[in-house]
């Protein structure tokens, strides 16, 4: 499965790391590709990874997740 995410707070290459390290965190999540400029992620990953799970490590970070 892909789900893409818009993610605000992002303002360099480090948000980009802790995001992406947070994602690939989750336990089934198989890629993780956060673009800045597009303060995106397209995260692929297994049925049984859920969008609360996602909004929940970005958070956690310091981030967030946006409609």
């Amino acid at each position: 499965m892909k789900t893409t995410l818009k993610i605000e707070g992002m303002s360099c290459e480090h948000c980009v790391q802790h995001v992406t390290k947070a994602l690939k965190g989750i336990a089934g999540v198989t890629s993780a590709m956060v673009n800045l400029k597009k303060k995106s992620a397209e995260v692929e990953h297994g049925e049984g990874v859920t969008l609360e799970a996602m909004k929940a490590a970005i958070t956690e970070e310091g981030y967030e997740v946006v409609a």
